[in-house]
């Protein structure tokens, strides 16, 4: 069974503790701060620069975890771990993948933002 996009049980701790009102604010600031972050890990991988790269990947780790996006967070940790050097030697498409969960991250936050 594939893993959802947004772990429901996580989600729902954080609307729980949190409430509705704030969740909505914390998805907002994600979905306006996260292309940045992105344009952030881009450059950083293409400048080889290794402090950028990882607190730009641990930012989207730490972000996709709290709402409960677990692949998404995943896929931002193993950035994360690994370093924009070996990134960096995986290709052009080595961003592809967090890119894509991003996508249906976002598409997610956003179904649930407008509820």
């Amino acid at each position: 069974m594939p893993t959802p996009t947004i772990d429901d049980p996580t989600f729902a701790a954080l609307r729980d503790t949190t409430g509705d009102e704030f969740v909505r604010e914390l998805v907002d600031t994600f979905l306006a701060e996260a292309p940045g972050m992105f344009d952030d890990l881009r450059e950083a991988l293409a400048r080889s620069d290794a402090e950028r790269f990882r607190r730009a990947a641990h930012s989207l780790k730490s972000n996709g975890n709290t709402f409960g996006a677990l692949t998404f967070g995943g896929l931002a940790r193993d950035l994360e771990m690994a370093g924009a050097v070996e990134v960096r030697g995986r290709g052009a498409g080595a961003l592809a993948p967090i890119e894509a969960e991003y996508g249906r991250v976002a598409a997610a936050l956003r179904a649930w933002r407008h509820e």
